[in-house]
């Protein structure tokens, strides 16, 4: 990239930015998919290694869903605005594609425990500092479009997982040991491609005039870049608790009271990952056109969204039921959810603590859907109800505060907002 690309506010893409914005959005496919791996696996690993509801929930709380992949994101974010972006993504897969392994080839809950703490630091590590590359390298009115993509990755990773288990369903075990396969080949070969990934040239820069208090964390921690922070950690905080609720344990629920079979809970998983996926092209398109759609879009996803629990409330846990939760949390995310707090937060912060303040949003969110992680199995014993109550309150808690404190950075450059921030 050379320094020309920093003042382009144009809307084209280049081939080069397309390619970066793929690799560096593997991880996003590596994340996802190795969440829905280990949720498709559950109730399996539960039985071949007499698991109880509590360490099922205690592995489902150190993992790439939560507590792991929280340490990971603090630490990792912070080592990508101190070291630079490259260094972070060019190592961190080959700690991931190690953990996977041990998770495939795990025959103890020693082994299992181990693998997916492991992957859960590694993914953490290298989500805010594979996805501040994409902010920094893009143009600025159609960066949206770019950090929105990485959404489509974070949707086809668990797409290809659960077609893989669906069609390796009759090999219980064996098939979702198979699966995590899948990710360490695809673990190994992103790292290999990631090689010839140049540095940001913003953060070269900005590491280049860096040193004065503008950098330091503490800085986070007042003026715009404290409420930018307390903004998109609590949107990101409640969204995360219901689709990391969901997305992990959507098999294991509807198995565990009946609603269907291991192979259906399956399918119905992958349907709304692969809803999200065609959710997310339209809100690639209108992203970046204004403010105003931003905030339209966001209302409309965070209404589906809450609609998608409380149907749960209203109606018998079938087969019917999940399909409309389905369908109404698959797009209502894809315009309300994670892809918006991705964008926000590149946006909102300057070069030096962009990993950092995305890491501890990340990770705090990341450790409360870990504690939370640990009663769900618990609380699925005795019904729907409980659960779904408590994700529609955290969704609509997210709707509300994303609508009405959204802020406008719609087709500014990075330098523009860090400036405008920057008066009291």
């Amino acid at each position: 990239m050379t320094a020309s690309t920093l003042a382009d506010d144009s809307g084209a893409i280049t081939r080069q930015q397309w390619k970066w914005s793929v690799l560096a959005g593997m991880a996003s496919y590596l994340d996802a998919g190795s969440i829905v791996a280990l949720g498709s696996g559950l109730a399996l690993f539960q039985t071949y290694l007499g698991l109880s509801s509590g360490a099922v929930g205690a592995l489902a709380a150190i993992g790439p869903n939560a507590i792991g992949c929280a340490l990971g994101a603090l630490i990792g974010g912070r080592l990508g605005d101190k070291l630079g972006r490259k260094r972070i993504y060019k190592y961190d897969l080959l700690v991931y594609a190690a953990g996977i392994l041990c998770i495939a080839l795990s025959f103890n809950a020693p082994m299992l425990f181990i693998g997916t703490f492991v992957v859960g630091v590694a993914v953490g590590a290298d989500v805010p500092t594979s996805l501040a590359l994409v902010g920094e390298f893009a143009p600025s009115k159609a960066r949206g479009k770019l950090l929105s993509f990485t959404q489509i990755t974070w949707n086809l990773g668990p797409v290809v997982v659960l077609l893989m288990a669906l069609a390796l369903s009759s090999l219980d075990l064996l098939g979702i040991r198979i699966v995590f396969l899948h990710l360490f080949v695809v673990a190994i070969v992103t790292w290999a491609l990631r090689r010839g990934l140049a540095e940001s040239a913003r953060w070269k820069s900005a590491s280049a005039s860096a040193g004065g208090v503008a950098h330091k964390v503490r800085t986070l921690f007042s003026g715009a870049n404290l409420r930018a922070l307390v903004w998109t950690g609590t949107i990101y905080l409640f969204w995360n608790i219901a689709a990391g609720t969901n997305g992990i344990f959507t098999p294991y629920i509807i198995k565990t009271l009946n609603a269907g079979s291991q192979a259906a809970s399956v399918a119905l998983s992958c349907a709304g990952f692969v809803i999200g996926i065609l959710a997310t092209l339209p809100f690639m398109r209108l992203v970046d056109r204004g403010h105003l759609t931003r905030k339209r879009m966001w209302a409309a996803g965070a209404v589906m969204q809450v609609a998608a629990f409380l149907a749960y409330l209203v109606f018998p846990f079938n087969i019917p039921v999940i399909i409309a939760n389905i369908l109404l949390f698959g797009v209502g995310t894809a315009f309300a959810g994670e892809a918006v707090y991705k964008i926000f937060s590149q946006e909102l912060f300057p070069t030096m603590l962009r990993g950092t303040a995305q890491g501890l949003t990340f990770g705090v969110a990341r450790t409360f859907l870990g504690i939370w992680s640990f009663f769900v199995p618990a609380l699925a014993d005795a019904g729907i109800g409980p659960v779904a109550a408590l994700l529609a309150g955290c969704l609509l808690i997210s709707g509300v505060v994303g609508y009405f404190f959204m802020p406008d950075t719609t087709g500014k450059s990075l330098e523009q907002i860090e400036a405008e921030r920057a008066i009291p």
